[in-house]
């Protein structure tokens, strides 16, 4: 079965057609042979509320609160869209933001906010930001029929959630990016329009609602990070990247070099048409890490060096010897160690591995391919005993470890050491320990 079969009943949209175009280039160098993991990464798998994610899908947005709790955002297709938390402690999951509710309105289909895609984000005050956006127009539907996304907050302590208005008409919202030390929060649009999209970098008051738009950097899936200086960062379509500096009110136009030299073609760092660039900044502000979608290494810039290019290097390969990979899932944790969710092309299907990388070592490092150890943790047939939809994302192997079989859209390190991974069809939670993680 193709990777994403499950979405043919619907409009496939620029989200669907990627993964697609993705895991066709991963299965034309998959290698011949059906070697065996030799070693398993165990982790235990959780439902995310199905009724918030009925087509089994969900992207990126995940994070770990002060509290301990995961926030968890999903994806409904011309329905609306959620954030779910996960208790850890509980093992719960729990509805705690409907975006329409919050925003106080009622549409279906392209109109729908149909997806929360943003990298979640934690402010200084705890409270959790994510924002909305487009989800798959149908054939005889408009863009303009939607109406834009909107940036939201929740707070755990109060569980009310705060909106602001659209920033760009008929454009979602992939990145947002608090600092509420200065009042402010970083977003990054999007129009999903192809081969170039438009994609604002702008600045919004968070106590005014109002909106300062810096630049059109026509770059897809961007994620924003603010560094130590509280400067905010937005890649450019070309591999330029925008820094804008609050102190100063000044918007900056960056060069970039990986190890003294501009970025190789293939590693999509300086794409001519975009590319998804995985964005993650480490603890104390100063460094960025970046993986491109479609390519097998993780770099990493210097955010205090001095000077209009920003220097970067090339920390090392994630998967040794794989012939295909495709990463759409990267993150730091607390402590500054990187965590990269990537997925190999191995027969008979696509195995997800989790890769880190603690500052100081000499390459990243492969931990395996992640298995389930709980298969039976949800319904998989209806009470005829015939398949669910959208319910087959999991594959069993030859020596009888069940593992997932498509790509992987999101990663994140809990407070307790655990990291998460979410993975589709039906949308999951897959925790791997810290027991699991030191073996």
């Amino acid at each position: 079965m193709n990777s994403l079969d499950h979405n043919k009943p619907r409009a496939v949209g620029f989200a669907i057609a990627l993964v697609l175009a993705a895991l066709a280039s991963i299965a034309a160098v998959a290698r011949a042979d059906e070697t065996k993991p030799k070693k398993w990464l165990p982790s235990k798998a959780y439902i995310i509320p199905k009724e918030t994610a009925p087509e089994g899908e969900g992207y990126f947005a995940i994070v770990c609160g002060q509290n301990g709790r995961l926030y968890i955002g999903t994806h409904a297709n011309a329905v609306n869209s959620f954030l779910v938390e996960f208790d850890p402690k509980a093992e719960a999951m729990k509805t705690v933001v409907d975006a329409h509710k919050a925003i106080g309105v009622e549409c279906q289909g392209f109109a729908a906010q149909s997806k929360i895609h943003t990298l979640n984000n934690v402010g200084a005050s705890g409270k959790i930001y994510f924002a909305t956006k487009q989800g798959y127009p149908m054939k005889s539907e408009s863009r303009l029929v939607y109406p834009g996304g909107y940036p939201m907050a929740y707070d755990p302590k109060t569980e009310k959630t705060e909106v602001w208005p659209i920033p760009v008409p008929h454009q979602g919202i992939i990145s947002i990016t608090p600092d509420e030390s200065r009042g402010v929060a970083y977003i990054s649009t999007c129009s999903d329009e192809r081969p170039t999209e438009s994609s604002h970098f702008l600045v919004l008051d968070l106590a005014t609602g109002k909106y300062k738009d810096l630049i059109d950097t026509r770059h897809m899936y961007a994620f924003i990070v603010v560094d130590y200086l509280g400067r905010a960062y937005h890649p450019i379509l070309g591999g330029d990247i925008a820094r804008y500096d609050p102190r100063a009110g000044k918007l900056e136009r960056l060069k970039q070099t990986i190890d003294g030299g501009s970025p190789s073609p293939e590693s999509h760092l300086a794409d001519p048409e975009s590319h998804p660039i995985n964005w993650d900044i480490s603890p104390d502000g100063k460094t960025l890490y970046a993986v491109p979608m479609s390519d097998n290494h993780l770099y990493a810039y210097d955010l205090s060096a001095e000077g209009d290019t920003l220097k970067g290097k090339c920390l090392g390969t994630l998967l040794p010897g794989a012939k295909g990979t495709d990463c759409r899932s990267m993150c730091t944790g607390p402590k500054g160690d990187v965590w990269v969710a990537v997925t190999e092309a191995a027969p008979p299907g696509n195995l997800c591995h989790l890769v880190t990388y603690k500052p100081g070592d000499q390459a990243p490092r492969d931990l395996g391919p992640v298995s389930i150890t709980n298969p039976d943790y949800t319904v998989f047939k209806d009470k005829d005993g015939k398949d669910l939809p959208f319910h087959h994302g999991l594959a069993k192997m030859e020596d009888g470890t069940t593992t997932t079989k498509y790509v992987i859209l999101g990663v994140c390190e809990g407070q307790d050491g655990s990291v998460y991974i979410l993975a589709l069809a039906p949308y999951t939670l897959l925790r791997v320990s810290p027991t699991a993680l030191s073996r």
